[in-house]
């Protein structure tokens, strides 16, 4: 993650749309005209002749119309509002089925299907309100593992269960986290001791630390030569920890500060976004040698990557002007690029449904449609100005967004949108 938006103290407010300018009606009489705007006014409700007469702001795509068992973020009453899901509250805080369904809140987009909220829930989470970061989902076990960076602590929640089922202490600001499934080990990136953590998944508990480098934070893991590769940020290189024997084996110098670091398993090569150059950097993982760089025209500090390995594609967020790129991960050539929330962070894609999800750290989150091989944004909003980490569930396509401070404690947002 971004060092300066990390110690950054304010968070830049997104402005949402202005409302339309009323368009004179020709040929009418212009104390007419006042009577019958005047009359329209009265038959709207309160909250009605508040809202702009342009389209609703996107924020709706977090909240459901109707959902008093949740504490959502407000959306601005519209003419267009109607009701929509509510979560049966549960003894245990339990994501559960929505009620009857009607008319959810539907998302402004261009041609593909709007996006439409059915469900949100809030689960509570120990620790202080303070800053998260990475979070990653085991695919065989259905646990989630959530860094609270602020507090140190490693959450554990089980998607299957629906519940936090461990939260893991004592690992010094905690950044990345990464599963390796076939060892039922998780690696978790303790930057404030410079050192990654070791994590058993069946005792829920830390096994073993190694070396981790200067400022240790995004990992990647290689099943191939099993072997986990570390975002060395201030260091300028990528560690690399050997999965057998838990221990730091050496490092591959990348030349500039590394953002976020992705395996990718067609070419069988990590992948480094390199944020002070502006690059992307392929190592070979038998050699650990630097075996190409290539640069990223459009991108000011390109720190986030995630990786469609089916779809040939490569998605960079650029923090330093608000920018998402699309890669060809033929070519390794820019196919375009779209406008995200400023200062992005994490990326999430839903291979199923072809959704990309971009966090940003000014609290804004944009979701796109990948689906025809490039990015057709079809949703973005304000959600909360710690949204900056997002989790997609490929099984259920639930939506993974841990809060600071909700009334006063953290949670774990969880929401669950309409089948495209």
């Amino acid at each position: 993650m971004n060092v300066k938006a990390t110690k950054a103290t304010k968070v830049r407010i997104v402005k949402l749309m202005q409302p339309a300018p009323l368009v004179p009606v020709p040929f009418v009489p212009v104390v007419a005209a006042v009577l019958l705007l005047l009359l329209g006014a009265c038959s709207l409700t309160p909250e009605a002749r508040d809202t702009p007469t342009s389209t609703p702001p996107l924020v709706s795509i977090f909240t459901p119309t109707s959902n008093p068992a949740s504490t959502p973020a407000p959306v601005p009453a519209t003419a267009a509002t109607a009701t929509s899901a509510t979560t049966a509250p549960t003894a245990t805080g339990q994501l559960s089925e929505p009620s009857i369904v009607s008319s959810p809140t539907a998302v402004r987009v261009g041609t593909v299907r709007p996006l439409q909220v059915e469900q949100t829930t809030d689960i509570p989470l120990s620790g202080g309100t303070n800053r998260f970061d990475y979070q990653t989902i085991d695919p065989k076990t259905g646990l989630l593992f959530i860094s609270h960076l602020g507090s140190s602590i490693v959450h554990v929640y089980d998607t299957k269960a629906n519940k936090i089922v461990a939260n893991i202490p004592d690992v010094s600001g905690v950044h990345g986290v990464v599963v390796v499934p076939e060892m039922d080990k998780v690696y978790a990136s303790a930057t404030g001791d410079n050192q990654i953590a070791v994590i058993d998944e069946g005792k829920l508990q830390v096994i073993a630390r190694t070396e981790g480098g200067d400022y240790p934070d995004g990992l990647a893991y290689d099943p191939n030569t099993h072997k986990v590769y570390v975002s060395d940020e201030h260091g300028t290189t990528d560690t690399i920890i050997d999965t057998t024997t838990d221990k730091r084996i050496g490092s591959v110098d990348i030349g500039g500060e590394a953002g976020n670091t992705q395996f990718d398993p067609v070419s069988g090569r990590i992948f480094v976004a390199v944020q002070t150059r502006n690059q992307l950097v392929a190592i070979d993982t038998t050699t650990d040698k630097v075996v190409g760089r290539y640069d990223l025209p459009g991108c000011d500090h390109s720190h986030s990557l995630l990786i469609d390995a089916p779809g040939r594609r490569a998605f960079v967020a650029c923090d330093g002007n608000a920018k998402l790129l699309v890669v060809d991960m033929q070519s390794m050539k820019v196919l375009g690029e779209e406008s995200v929330g400023d200062t992005p962070d994490v990326l999430a894609l839903d291979s199923g449904w072809h959704h990309l999800y971009v966090a940003s750290e000014s609290g804004v989150v944009s979701i796109f449609d990948v689906s025809g091989g490039s990015a057709n944004k079809i949703g973005e909003g304000q959600l909360d100005p710690s949204a900056h980490t997002v989790a997609v569930d490929q099984r259920t396509h639930l939506v993974y967004l841990p809060l600071e401070n909700v009334d006063g404690k953290p949670v774990l947002r969880i929401i669950r949108y309409s089948a495209p």
